[in-house]
Parts: C-alpha cells; sequence; structure tokens
C-alpha cells in the first residue's frame, strides 16, 4: 500500500514538473530547479536553538501545493489524458486528507493509553465512540 502511495506521488511529482515546464516555457531541469528552491527547507542556528528555515513560510506551503496540483488537474482534463489526471486527483485527495488522517490514526494508536492521562472526563471528550460505563457488585 506504502509502495503503491509512494509511486502514485512520485509519478505525480513528475507530472507537476512536466505542466510546469510547458507553462514557464522551459526545460523540465529548470522547473524542478526552481520547485526545489521554492521548496526548499535548511536547518538554522538562532539564539542556541536549532530551527528549519525555507523560503516559503510554513502555512503558504500546503495550498502552493494543492494548487499546483489542481491546475496540473485541469490541464490533463481539459486535454483529455485521463489517467494522468486520476493519479494527480488521488494524489490531491492524499495531500487534503492527510492531516485529518494523522490525527485519527494518532488518536487511535494513543487511545488505550490515555486512561493514564490526568482526569476521567479528558478521555470522554476525545473519543465519542467510546461507551463507559459502571459496574458495582451487590453485597450478599
Amino acid at each position: 500500500m506504502l509502495a503503491a502511495l509512494a509511486g502514485t506521488m512520485t509519478y505525480t511529482g513528475f507530472l507537476v514538473v512536466g505542466v510546469l515546464a510547458d507553462q514557464l516555457g522551459t526545460g523540465r531541469f529548470m522547473a524542478g530547479l526552481l520547485l526545489g528552491v521554492l521548496f526548499a527547507r535548511f536547518p538554522w542556528i538562532s539564539n542556541g536553538r536549532l530551527r528549519i528555515i525555507g523560503l516559503l513560510p510554513k502555512p503558504a506551503r500546503r495550498p502552493l501545493i494543492v494548487s499546483l496540483l489542481a491546475l496540473t488537474l485541469l490541464l490533463f482534463l481539459s486535454h483529455g489524458d485521463y489517467v494522468p489526471a486520476v493519479f494527480t486527483g488521488l494524489t490531491t485527495a492524499f495531500v487534503l486528507g492527510y492531516p485529518w488522517l494523522k490525527r485519527t490514526v494518532f488518536k487511535r494508536l494513543s487511545s488505550p493509553f490515555s486512561r493514564f492521562a490526568a482526569g476521567h472526563s479528558a478521555r470522554n471528550k476525545e473519543d465519542d465512540t467510546v461507551i463507559e460505563g459502571e459496574f458495582r457488585e451487590r453485597k450478599e
């Protein structure tokens, strides 16, 4: 599953670089360098703390990636190339759904350990699918 996802995303990256090269009127190499410079992040030590800096701020990265994917998807659909459009659409759906998927999987994996968290009510607010009840034994 992960290999198929990696292959899909790699092929989509190849397609995006090709579409960007066509739109800019340059070669694939120059378009790839442009995207590499745009999305590169480097470690930086400032005030004794390690930070990662880049040309784009963190809130702007995902919308720019999604807009590049949407541009590529629209161009393929307008040209009638449906197979590359499917790959681009799958990658766009994954990029949009990844934050939700990561949050959901993390909650499910950490839910067995939530009973050690502070407070009984904190656990009930996180997961609405858990039904809890208290049982008491009768003394005879």
